[in-house]
């Protein structure tokens, strides 16, 4: 039996099909049970698709398996349409009026896209992330909760270096872990590769306890072959489809180049301790490796920090690219003053500064609808997992009280087209 308790998650109750179309109370009902939480919607065509070979699934696998639930999220757009569609499944659902419970599970799970189906176990620790294809492709449960490899059990055996040489992965057990994901056909990647090579060569000049290793979404072997060749370090064998899939699912790697830092294996298990460090890797920032996350990051060249970024989680952003030096850096002191005493205070809000007029800064001034040609300092909440919510102040005066009051203080909430 576990003390965690699924209302924190759900709210109180839920609605049941069992139980005379009377909600049942959340933790005695899912109290001690694998738990799957499936995000849908009636007018998502996926999700009308996937829906019936779940509720197939649930009432195959339920007969044999009392100890799982299922429990619906709607993302219907009003409580008719959640009602008609709850109406073809068998399982538990979530009130329908529980929007901000409904809309923190969202971003609690990082749902981007549905249908998406979480499983969680019965301490309330995630289990897999991709529900949807475990139950496609394994339709009896045969291996459920379907529990993914973990990190030592797909990277294990040979390495390629250069000139030939072999090395087995068990050798780098002491040492921090880079993990690059890459391919010669992404442009991004072929800009950024060359100056990953001279900050790992930079870095090798002075210090031995860190190693990094290509993993290829090259389309063959012998593009993967050409492009290893510019790389100095490691390479996970080209034909290791299965480990080089299994740990960009593992890494929820969406898009390259991707950059991953893991901490020296310790009783046999390595910390993850940035899953994405593209944007920590830098000349300039080599005296913190390995680049914990921060709360706070240049918008210019990132639109990550802390782990997350800027389409996950609710992120405070200051542009001052017109700003003199010294302005700029009494404008980064501030944010990062302001950064760290929110993450103190258990907060997960993002906070960037945009310095330079590159990167990601237009594209906020344009999403915002801030003209770039005055380039005024400016302060915005951008909420992306808000349907696009973003918030613009009309303080110039950037300090950390002034920050701080925004954040506290925000109105005239604005959607992004």
């Amino acid at each position: 039996m576990t003390d965690f308790k699924f209302s924190t998650l759900f709210g109180d109750n839920l609605e049941s099909k069992t139980n005379d179309g009377k909600t049942v109370d959340t933790d005695a009902t899912l109290s001690g049970k694998t738990v799957m939480i499936y995000f849908s919607a009636h007018w998502c065509p996926p999700c009308r698709g996937f829906t019936p070979k779940l509720c197939e699934f649930y009432d195959n696998f339920k007969k044999t398996n009392p100890d799982f639930e299922i429990v619906f999220v709607s993302s219907d757009r009003d409580e008719a349409a959640f009602k008609e569609y709850y109406g073809s499944m068998p399982f538990l659902g979530m009130p329908y009026a529980s929007r901000e419970a409904k809309n923190a599970l969202s971003k609690k799970f990082k749902v981007s896209g549905i249908p998406s189906l979480m499983v969680v176990g019965s301490d309330g620790e995630t289990i897999n992330k991709d529900g949807r294809t475990c139950v496609m492709e394994d339709p009896a449960g045969a291996n459920f909760p379907w529990k993914p490899p973990s990190f030592e059990d797909v990277f294990k055996g040979e390495l390629e270096g250069q000139g030939g040489k072999k090395i087995d992965a068990s050798e780098l057990a002491s040492k921090f872990l880079m993990i690059y994901f890459s391919a010669h056909w992404c442009p991004p990647c072929r800009g950024f590769t060359p100056e990953l090579v001279k900050v790992y060569n930079k870095m090798k000049e002075s210090r031995d306890d860190f190693e990094l290793v290509f993993a290829s979404s090259d389309k063959d072997e012998g593009a993967f072959k050409e492009y290893f060749g510019e790389m100095p370090w490691l390479a996970l064998p080209y034909e290791n489809r299965e480990a080089k899939n299994s740990l960009s699912k593992m890494f929820e790697v969406e898009g390259i180049p991707s950059l991953v830092v893991l901490g020296p294996s310790i009783d046999g298990k390595r910390e993850v301790i940035n899953a994405a460090a593209r944007g920590a890797a830098s000349l300039d920032n080599i005296a913190d490796f390995p680049w914990r996350p921060k709360p706070y990051s240049e918008l210019s060249s990132t639109v990550e920090c802390n782990g997350s970024d800027i389409n996950e989680s609710t992120a405070v952003i200051v542009l001052c690219e017109a700003a003199d030096d010294d302005e700029q850096k009494e404008i980064k002191d501030a944010v990062k003053g302001v950064a760290e005493k929110q993450k103190a205070l258990g907060s997960d809000l993002l906070f960037f500064y945009g310095t330079s007029s590159s990167g990601a800064v237009p594209r906020v001034r344009e999403l915002c609808k801030i003209p770039e040609s005055k380039f005024e300092t400016v302060m915005i909440i951008l909420d992306i997992p808000d349907n696009g919510g973003y918030y613009v102040s009309d303080c110039t005066d950037i300090t950390a009280e002034n920050i701080e009051k925004f954040i506290a203080d925000k109105k005239d909430r604005k959607q992004l087209a």
